[in-house]
Parts: C-alpha cells; structure tokens; sequence
C-alpha cells in the first residue's frame, strides 16, 4: 500500500529541543495526513489532556501523493485536541505549503509543550531553529508573513502562522498558510497560540522518493480540460440550488432561503474574481482571487460556507461586504465559518441583522477577545445562553451551509460526525443535491439507506485526508483509481479510513462524548433520525451508546 516515508520529528518547544522517531509501522497502517496524525495523537497524548494546556500535542502530516504532480494534491493535515469540540480533531488546508514540508524529509512534525516566548519554528531538512519574536506579538497574518519573506527569504507557501486570534486562544482560530488557506475548523490556531508559537515554517530538498503510479497523469488531464462550474465560482456555484430547495440557512438559521441570494451568489462571486487561483500542482483551479478596486477589497473568495455564515446568515446581501469579513478573517487568523456564525447569533441576540460596519468590528473584537469580543471568542455552544439564543452547534462546532432540515443524511452526518456540524467529515450533502451522478445519488429526504452510505463516506473522506487527496477530486477518483494509485483493494484502503473514524471516536469516548451529544437542534422535526443514528452505531460495530468496544479498536 502505498504510504508516506519519513521519520516522526518531535519539536519539544518547553526546552526548545527536537527529537526523531522511526513511526514506519504507523505509516505502513493509515498511510498518512489525517490517519496517521489520529494514531499519533490517540496514543501520545493524555485523554485528559487540556486542549490548551503543555500535554496537547499539534501533528503536521501530508501524505503519499503530495509526492506527485497530479490536480487535487495540495492538501496537508493537522491534528490535536480541539479548544472547540473538546475532542480529536482534524483540519485539512489547501495551497502550498505540503510540497514544502514533503521537502522536509519528515512524514509528520509534531509540537508538544509550550514555550515560555513568543517563537518561530523554523523546520529544515538540515535542523530545527527557535527563534524569539517578541516583536510579532499582535501581528496579523500578513505582517508575519512580510516579516518572514524580509528577514528568511520564505514565501508564505513556506508558513503555517497565526494571527491575533490564535495568540488570544480564540477557540475557533485558525491556522493560516499561503496567507489566505486555512486549517479551520476546531481552532487549532489556538493550539499553536497557547504554546506560543508564533509561526512555523518548511524547507528542504529532501523530499522522499515515493514512486506515484502513472495514472495520475490521465486525472490530471481531465482535471485541466474538464468545464467545471466550480472552475469560475468555486463551492459557492451551489448557493442558488440551496436557496431554490429551501435550503439557505439565513437569519442565523430562523430561516432557509434569502431574498438577497442574487447579491451574494456564485455569479456576484465570478463578477469579483480577477484571476484564476489554485493550489500546489492542480489544474482544477477552483479558488477564487477576489478584489473589488473601488471599495480597495482583495481576498480570495468567499467560498459557499461564508458566503452563508457573512452572508444570509448575518442578513447581509452585498458580495463585497462579505469579502471584507473573509479578509478581516484570513489576516485575523479566525476560521470565517465559526466567526460569520457567531456574530449571527450576536446579531439575532440585538436585532442588528445587516448591520456590516458592526459585523466588521465585532470580527476585530473576537479577535482581540476585547469587550463582548471575549464572549464571542467561546463560540456558539459556550456563549448561546448568555445571548439568548438556540444552540446551533454540534459538539460545539456550528453548522456548515448545507441544510440538515431538507438534506436528511447531512443532518445524519451533522448529528454523529466526531467533528460537530462540519460538512466536509462525509461531504453527504454531494449525493443529495445532488452534486454527483445519478448512479450515486439519494433522495433528500428520509434516511434509507443511509447510515451505511453515510459510513462508507465517512471512509472515504478519512481516506482522501490520508492519501491527501482533495475531496473535490470526487468527478475523477473512482475505486480504480484509489486502487492503481494506492497499490491496495479500495475496500483494504477504506479500511484505513475506518480505523481512522474509530480511533478519532474512542479518542472522544475516554474524554466523556457518547450518544448524548450525537444530537442536533431540529432533530425533533426529523422522523427516523433516532433509529438512523441506531443504525449507525452497528454499522460500524459501535455499542448503542455512541461508544466503541475495545474489540472494534484497530490493533
């Protein structure tokens, strides 16, 4: 099977000492990225562990085909325990920085401790080197990154950083690479930010030799030639079907479509986009670099899921404003889906929908964690009560932009996925739309069938945050493909996604989650959710608690 090389590098930031460790066993058995940064997690750091305390371990992982050429692999991982959900947690970003890291010649980089100063880690394939940034404390994003390009010669597609937010702990901070590409949800930005570290950064030329199999020419062809809508508006080309279905979340979710869709859609996005954008070696190109001259706006994007949470969430139906949040976001170093949906509880709390100039400044006040910023900083699950509003939160992950009420097996997915409301876990919300062929997809509605689909998606999604392989590479790699590229039975490869799922689950379980939090908001509109969570559980060999028997743990 076809996996990641390279040995484990353990980066001690308490006594500011770096250790290596052979993990070829862990390599062999979940290939790498997200499977092999669970293992490592689920056996080296404490159940009891404070998501923001020295025992927390942060686990940089990419894997086997970032040592390719082939569309969809610009993707790394990270791991360690969420300052938001409380469990293990996985976070995958785009752009650059995986070829740099491959070049590294580590399969994973770990950061355990804390620092007692603010510091750069700088990661070579020749040594490691701590530098005190006193100065950096504060910094946004970008200034870091000017900081590193002026005074190491380091491009951003060479920096994982954080900005105010993951120095302030923000529980949904994010962690920033190329600038603008996050490792989002869960706030491992906090992680880094509680150990002091300011920013890492990757470097080398020794780079393992992994032989990738031809055929990835062949999806790298039809990535560059295919006519994808996603290739003008990225992930936001579905919001007009959403809003069509009755499936907009707007008005911090009081409502499910948005008369102000035109404004916000993926026609108003494409008129903003002056450039095509992508991510390391792909030809799919589906990013969106965004600018609007007149207001003196450039991001890139906003993808769907903000363009919902700044969007029809917040009330607000002009695209440029919500450019401006994601900007604020990205430098900030705040995860916008957490961040748009937390002020629009905020805004649902103080009748303020629409209200921009106090969207902006709330973003800042996060950030900061300054006034009712410092509230806000907790997201919605901690925070709902004293505003006054629903809990719309899974685990205390709020909820993506994809609408459990009318897309049954994607609240199925919300309600038992070990990361909260997130759609990217099983990304069911394709097969229901649906956004796939007919061969694949399921009816909206009712759940038959689908706590089986559900798992094997859960499966394939681990296993493309393995391989890394982008999840939107869904058009192009079919079971074959899996098996030519990865030298393994697809059913031996969704395997490993499995055991990844169940370690992430029993991880959980030690730490007090079981079937309780298995629970969503609406589920009382929802007939059959009860059993199709039932079903769940036996399907992946679970107890009818939500929690897994020592015999299904992988050896």
């Amino acid at each position: 099977m076809l996996h990641s090389a390279g040995p484990l590098l353990s980066v001690d930031l308490s006594a500011h000492e770096t250790d290596t460790e052979d993990v070829s066993d862990v390599l062999e058995s979940f290939i790498g990225g997200r499977g092999v940064g669970t293992k490592l997690v689920h056996d080296r750091v404490p159940f009891d562990a404070d998501p923001l305390g020295a025992e927390n371990r942060l686990v940089f992982t990419t894997g086997p085909m970032q040592a390719s050429q082939m569309s969809f692999t610009g993707r790394m991982n990270a791991t360690a325990v969420s300052p938001l959900t409380d469990g293990l947690l996985s976070s995958n970003a785009g752009g650059f920085m995986s070829r740099h890291f491959a070049d590294t010649g580590y399969s994973a980089v770990e950061f355990t401790g804390e620092s007692d100063e603010l510091v750069a880690v700088h990661v070579r394939d020749d040594g490691v080197e701590f530098e005190a940034v006193p100065d950096l404390a504060g910094a946004t994003v970008s200034e870091t990154c000017d900081y590193l390009e002026a005074e190491h010669d380091l491009e951003s597609d060479h920096v994982a950083a954080i900005g105010p937010a993951g120095e302030n702990q923000v529980r949904f901070a994010s962690i920033m690479t190329t600038e603008e590409r996050a490792f989002g949800r869960g706030g491992l930005g906090a992680v880094l930010g509680a150990k002091n570290v300011k920013a890492v950064t990757f470097d080398g030329d020794s780079a393992p030799d992994i032989d990738i199999p031809s055929s990835q020419m062949e999806i790298h062809r039809e990535a560059a030639t295919d006519d994808n809508i996603m290739k003008e508006q990225g992930t936001v080309a579905v919001m007009d079907l959403a809003n069509a279905m009755d499936g907009l979340p707007s008005y911090y979710f009081s409502e499910r479509s948005f008369e102000g869709v035109e404004g916000i859609n993926g026609s108003a996005v494409a008129d903003k986009k002056y450039k095509k954008g992508t991510c390391s070696a792909c030809a799919f190109a589906c990013k969106l670099p965004t600018r609007d001259e007149e207001r003196g706006v450039e991001t890139e994007g906003p993808e769907f899921e903000v363009a919902m949470a700044f969007g029809s969430n917040s009330g607000v139906d002009d695209i440029v404003d919500v450019m401006k949040s994601n900007q604020l976001c990205d430098d900030y170093g705040l995860d916008a889906i957490s961040a748009g949906n937390t002020i629009a509880a905020y805004l649902a709390a103080n009748d303020e929908f629409g209200n921009r100039e106090l969207i902006w400044d709330l973003v800042e006040k996060i950030a900061e964690r300054d006034g009712v910023g410092d509230d806000l900083a907790e997201g919605i699950g901690r925070v709902h009560e004293d505003l006054g509003v629903e809990n719309w939160s899974v685990k205390n992950m709020d909820f993506a932009a994809h609408e459990g009420r009318i897309l049954h097996g994607q609240a199925l997915s919300y309600a038992v996925a070990n990361r909260g409301a997130d759609h990217m876990y099983a990304t069911f919300y394709s097969v229901e739309y649906p956004l796939v062929g007919d061969d694949q997809a399921m009816d909206n509605v009712g759940f038959e069938g689908k706590p089986e689909r559900l798992a094997e998606r859960e499966d394939l999604m681990a296993l493309n945050d393995s391989g890394v392989v982008c999840k939107f590479s869904r058009d192009y790699m079919t079971p074959e493909r899996y098996e030519m590229l990865f030298g393994a039975d697809f059913e031996d490869l969704l395997d490993v996604g499995a055991r990844t799922v169940t370690l992430e689950r029993h991880f959980n379980n030690q730490r007090g989650f079981d079937a309780s939090d298995d629970r969503l908001p609406y589920e009382d509109e929802l007939e059959g959710l009860e059993d199709a969570i039932a079903q769940y559980y036996e399907v992946r060999g679970w107890d009818d608690d939500g929690t897994v028997p020592e015999s299904a743990l992988p050896a």
